[in-house]
């Protein structure tokens, strides 16, 4: 699972490492999340994005995967997301 963040969006994957495929992917500007925006804070974003990636991964049937923070510090939205989706069932 990796996860880009810039300065106004938040993106996450989940990559088969072995093949160079991204199996699913979640972001701040799908049109489902982006009507759930309006008015929340970053972090709250960031929770959406986690929730939204896990279930993904299970309805593809991941249940594990590695976390790679792409050299953010672990705080903020980048915790927010692992923690979403930790709650949604991924285990890392």
């Amino acid at each position: 699972m990796c996860v880009f963040r810039s300065l106004n969006h938040i993106y996450a994957q989940v990559i088969d490492d072995q093949d160079g495929h991204t199996l699913v992917a979640a972001s701040d500007l799908e049109p489902d999340i982006r009507q759930q925006v309006n008015g929340k804070r970053k972090t709250e974003v960031a929770k959406l994005v986690g929730q939204r990636l896990a279930e993904r991964a299970m309805e593809k049937g991941i249940g594990t995967a590695v976390f790679d923070r792409g050299g953010y510090k672990f705080q903020g939205r980048v915790k927010a997301l692992a923690d979403a989706a930790r709650q949604g069932g991924l285990v890392f």
